[in-house]
């Protein structure tokens, strides 16, 4: 199978195996449901088995109800573990400043959740062979904090040392910490970017947790990709006894995307891939060979029916921009629809509430949807998008005088986000082209291209039978304002009166060269 395994957004992975099934959790930051959890029997090809929570505190912000909403926030960088029985995450949220603790007996859940006293970055949990359970975390300063045993918080007397500190010839510090105990050993492992270089894999071993630990950058390799260091992750072993790593790569705009590395150890102490090198191409010996593994991105119709509770449960592919408004969608007002109602004013497609999204796929992907807006009022807009900090929407609006196809962009006047998570677009978006029609029921596309940083998105709409490109093509970029990748968006958003709807069906994914 070629290598990355997966060319879509899941950062931060932390990867587990309990018997012949192997979990990896992934930030989901400001999408929900979040937390999610992936499954695999070989490593290479994986589903979606589950998230963590359908909502997370309901705040305005996870609403998307204030300026910024929690673009570039929520939850990041979650630790899994499986003990006794019962899996553990762990994570924090970077716009509430609280530790989440969620547990379950089955990976699909309920997930019981509760708070830890204290905010721990990008933390990892051990339970130790003594039942002590302890967290290491941080960015530069490493830490580790024993917690109490109910793990409300750090335990009273218990351990709480500064492990590693990093010196300043580092942009980024140690950060990204797996910590574990293997071969009576503790192991911690960490992202590491010395200035002027790029990412790299840094390993550490020490004795005891109140020991020197002592060790090293093992993996310094970008796979021939714009010097784009492949780090941050987790290590897990097979039932054989081999050992692999699962880190991410920087893939522009797609976003930060899983790699497969090949790990043995000498002398207690782990060798990173073949020669230094990351295989291109990998194969890993399947616990089930016979298993059909569900797609992470689907086509669907849309058309859901209420379960025996009178809940619509979407497919796992789906997740909303922020926390839906429940108010304002339906899928059952017209039976087989999604329907987006609004009830406020918003600027663009970013503030647009009730958006659902999919990740996009490298190298290429395109997202087709059909769109009945004989009830938007002037000034909606609705449509398909590829969604993050530049975006691009093929959309459907009304006017005074009728309907039109319009390609949006965003608006170039916009403040740049380096460096800042606190950015906020409220400009409109900028229309490339427009197009009047008659039949306000339109089929629209969105096309991405990711090959080798391209990064381009364009707008695309159907007349008798033929797809015909419009507007202009949007440059995507990868911004610290947004901190994932790019995705698409079934979107609607007033700009001048609300109370309109849109409907949306048929929606199609295509990724033609997709690696699994």
């Amino acid at each position: 199978m070629k290598n990355p395994i997966i060319w879509s957004d899941f950062p931060d992975p932390d990867v587990i195996r309990v018997e012949d099934t192997y979990y990896m959790i992934s930030t989901t930051m400001h999408v929900m449901p979040g937390g999610v959890l992936l499954r695999s029997y070989d490593l290479m090809h994986w589903e979606i088995a589950s998230y963590i929570y359908d909502r997370l505190d309901s705040t305005d912000g996870q609403r998307l109800q204030t300026e910024n909403g929690i673009y570039g926030k929520g939850m990041w960088a979650a630790t899994l573990r499986y003990h006794d029985g019962e899996f553990f995450v762990i994570f924090v949220c970077n716009d509430t400043h609280k530790t989440y603790l969620y547990r379950s007996r089955d990976i699909n859940g309920p997930w019981k959740k509760s708070f830890i006293e204290g905010f721990f970055h990008d933390c990892s949990l051990l339970f130790d062979d003594d039942g002590r359970k302890y967290l290491a975390y941080g960015n530069r300063e490493i830490h580790i904090t024993e917690l109490n045993d109910e793990m409300t918080g750090p335990k009273e007397g218990g351990l709480d040392r500064i492990a590693l500190v990093d010196g300043p010839e580092y942009s980024l510090g140690y950060e990204g910490t797996h910590i574990y105990k293997l071969f009576g050993k503790y192991y911690m492992t960490f992202i590491h970017w010395p200035k002027g270089g790029r990412r790299q894999q840094a390993f550490y071993c020490a004795d005891s947790l109140d020991g020197e630990f002592v060790g090293k950058n093992v993996l310094d390799d970008d796979m021939g990709y714009h010097n784009s260091g492949v780090a941050q992750g987790a290590i897990v072993d097979t039932p054989d006894g081999d050992w692999y790593a699962i880190l991410f790569q920087d893939h522009g705009a797609v976003g930060r995307i899983p790699v497969l590395v090949p790990v043995h150890w000498e002398n207690d102490f782990p060798v990173f891939g073949i020669d230094g090198k990351i295989p291109l191409e990998i194969h890993v010996p399947s616990t089930r060979p016979d298993y059909v593994y569900e797609p992470l991105n689907i086509s669907d119709s849309l058309a859901y029916e209420p379960d025996e509770n009178g809940k619509i449960v979407l497919h796992h592919a789906w997740q909303w921009n922020h926390e839906p408004k429940e108010t304002d969608y339906s899928f059952t007002e017209r039976s087989g629809w999604y329907r987006i109602k609004t009830s406020d004013i918003r600027p663009n497609m970013i503030k647009a509430v009730n958006s659902l999204t999919q990740r996009t796929v490298g190298p290429r992907s395109s997202a087709t949807i059909t769109v009945d807006g004989t009830s938007m009022k002037n000034g909606d807009f609705a449509g398909i998008g590829a969604l993050g900090s530049l975006y691009c929407m093929s959309a459907l609006t009304r006017e005074s005088d009728g309907y039109y196809l319009v390609a949006l962009k965003a608006n170039p006047e916009r403040p740049q986000p380096w460096g800042s998570p606190k950015y906020i677009d409220n400009l409109p978006g900028v229309v490339t082209e427009k197009i009047k029609i008659e039949d306000p029921i339109v089929n629209l596309r969105i096309f991405c291209d990711f090959e080798d940083n391209t990064d381009l998105a364009t707008a695309w709409y159907e007349k008798d039978g033929q797809w015909i490109q419009f507007g202009e093509a949007v440059k995507m970029q990868f911004l610290l304002d947004h901190f994932m990748g790019y995705r698409f968006s079934v979107s609607m958003f007033s700009t001048e009166e609300c109370g309109g709807h849109a409907d949306f069906k048929n929606f199609v994914f295509d990724a033609p060269d997709e690696n699994n």
